[in-house]
């Protein structure tokens, strides 16, 4: 006479076909999923805080014009209108460019050896902060390079 198991033995146990009984461990894994979870939610939030106090940028003094002119030349230097700038910089006087009831043009002349990294950063700053009216008026230049 075989003798019957109880629905608790069957659902944790289940049966090796060389007749060894195995752990189910899918309960298992479970009951710790739930416990993760659990602890994650009553894990406190930080209370502390530290307030810094970060130096204000200084507006860039280069004017915008009707057109502005960025180059970029092989030493990776950004130009406005011949001033040096750097890619916040860059970025401010785009978003004044761009705020004006008339958007101003942007003439990007980046030196044909420039490194494409930083003509892309350039693009980049200019496109994240507004600026539409994008020209390469000296695409010329590359044609010697192709």
């Amino acid at each position: 006479m075989q003798r019957r198991r109880s629905l608790f033995h069957r659902s944790i146990f289940r049966a090796d076909p060389s007749g060894g009984p195995d752990i189910n461990t899918t309960p298992l894994i479970d009951v710790m999923l739930v416990m993760l979870v659990m602890f994650i939610i009553t894990i406190p939030r930080p209370t502390h805080s530290v307030d810094v106090t970060l130096p204000g940028e200084a507006p860039p003094h280069s004017e915008v014009l009707d057109e502005n002119r960025v180059t970029i030349d092989t030493a990776d230097v950004i130009r406005w209108n011949d001033e040096a700038v750097d890619l916040a910089q860059l970025g401010l006087l785009v978003k004044q460019a761009a705020e004006r009831p008339e958007p101003a043009a942007i003439l990007l002349e980046p030196d044909a050896r420039a490194r494409y990294l930083r003509v892309d950063e350039a693009i980049g700053a200019i496109r994240r902060n507004g600026g539409t009216k994008l020209a390469f008026p000296g695409i010329y230049q590359y044609g010697e390079l192709i």
